[in-house]
């Protein structure tokens, strides 16, 4: 984890290809551990999630280079080592747990859809939230639950069109997107316990994660232009 940690806070400060591929043995070595750390929770994670099929660990990791097009950041790499690991590999949906590893304490475990980008999968929750609303809401209340997360994710200003404004779970409506995180420290992270701490989240995170995978059942995924 101090090889993954230095190597990113050494790209942060140095965030450029000339810089980069000057120190590409680095990041092979930081990328390996990575890699190492990802299979590791995914066996783990397939003994709880029987969801979870067997992968190879780095087709669930995402790439360092950004995508500068539209941004007024133009720094060329994401100084973050991702993961996802769900039902549908690094897939956004069916969804899964998120590994989120960047140091200065900025690091965090994830689960649910982070994704607001695909109009389909937000209705396909929005109507199981509104159809099954004392389901969701036994979820969020159960003392397990509600002591280690609180759901985030974007949303409107007003409850959507075809749904009732005094719906007593209104305010999950206007969501784009739900998701859990975890923040994580670096010395979290460096200590002995990270992997048991990790596994532990993932589990208390599966019945949430299970109430929108219920719900985005048959959601396709949008073909690219000239697929």
């Amino acid at each position: 984890m101090k090889q993954i940690l230095d190597y990113l806070a050494a790209l942060e400060q140095n965030n450029d290809r000339e810089w980069f591929h000057a120190h590409k043995e680095e990041y092979r070595a930081a990328a390996r551990q990575f890699e190492e750390l990802v299979g590791v929770l995914l066996l783990r994670l397939r003994e709880l999630d029987g969801s979870i099929p067997p992968a190879k660990p780095g087709e669930l990791c995402f790439k360092l280079m950004r995508d500068t097009r539209f941004s007024h950041d133009k720094s060329p790499y994401n100084p973050a080592f991702r993961a996802h690991i769900g039902p549908k590999g690094k897939l956004p949906i069916p969804v899964g747990y998120f590994l989120f590893l960047r140091p200065g304490d900025r690091s965090f475990l994830g689960g649910g859809l982070f994704a607001d980008c695909f109009k389909d999968a937000t209705d396909m929750v929005r109507q199981r939230i509104a159809a099954q609303g004392g389901e969701w809401q036994r979820l969020l209340s159960d003392p397990a639950f509600a002591s280690r997360f609180t759901p985030q994710g974007s949303r409107l200003k007003r409850v959507p069109q075809g749904y009732e404004s005094d719906h007593p779970q209104a305010e999950y409506l206007k969501y784009k997107s739900w998701y859990l995180e975890v923040p994580m420290t670096d010395r979290q992270l460096l200590g002995e316990g990270f992997l048991d701490e990790a596994i532990e989240t993932f589990a208390a995170m599966r019945p949430f994660n299970g109430f929108l995978n219920d719900a985005l059942t048959g959601f396709v995924m949008p073909q690219r232009p000239g697929k």
